[in-house]
């Protein structure tokens, strides 16, 4: 474990808070604490122009779109960035289906179908990641891992369990 001069500035989360209000499944539940777990552990996390942290974020929706808070150590807000869903729906709903899959696969045996699921997973997750880079790019910078873990969460924030499959709740109609 490094430690790091004190002079120098973090760009790093040093907390990550979900909007919860929804209820959800305890699949959902546990891959948002993994999630969350690994984020703070390891990421790289630059609001642009900023002078530097470590940083909270509060991920939320507002208004159909998805919200990012971004505040210093000591509470002060430093950037809110607003994303639409849209460019994330084909993503999110992929993920969904592949979740499904894979939570379907654990009750099966043989490895081979668990590979090949995993393999489809990481393939949607590394997209949506780059996807949120981008979209994130004027306002926030991140590197490939950080990104993951944040698709992640923005998972666990949209989708919900009704009836033993997943959904989007921000799904048009």
């Amino acid at each position: 474990m490094g430690h790091r001069s004190s002079s120098r500035a973090e760009f790093r989360l040093s907390d990550v808070a979900l909007d919860c209000s929804r209820p959800r499944d305890a699949r959902v539940e546990r891959e948002q604490a993994l999630a969350i777990v690994d984020l703070l552990e390891s990421n790289t996390f630059t609001p642009i122009g900023h002078d530097g942290g470590p940083y909270r974020l509060k991920i939320e929706t507002v208004d159909g779109r998805l919200a990012l808070h971004v505040s210093d150590a000591s509470g002060t807000h430093v950037v809110s960035h607003y994303l639409s869903l849209t460019p994330f729906r084909r993503l999110l709903k992929d993920y969904v289906r592949i979740c499904e899959s894979y939570y379907d696969a654990i009750r099966q045996p043989g490895p081979e179908r668990l590979q090949a699921i995993d393999m489809g997973r990481r393939g949607v997750h590394n997209e949506a990641a780059e996807l949120l880079r981008e979209r994130l790019s004027a306002k926030i910078s991140v590197d490939k891992n950080t990104a993951r873990r944040l698709f992640t969460l923005i998972y666990a924030l949209l989708a919900r369990h009704v009836d033993h499959g997943m959904y989007l709740v921000e799904q048009p109609t």
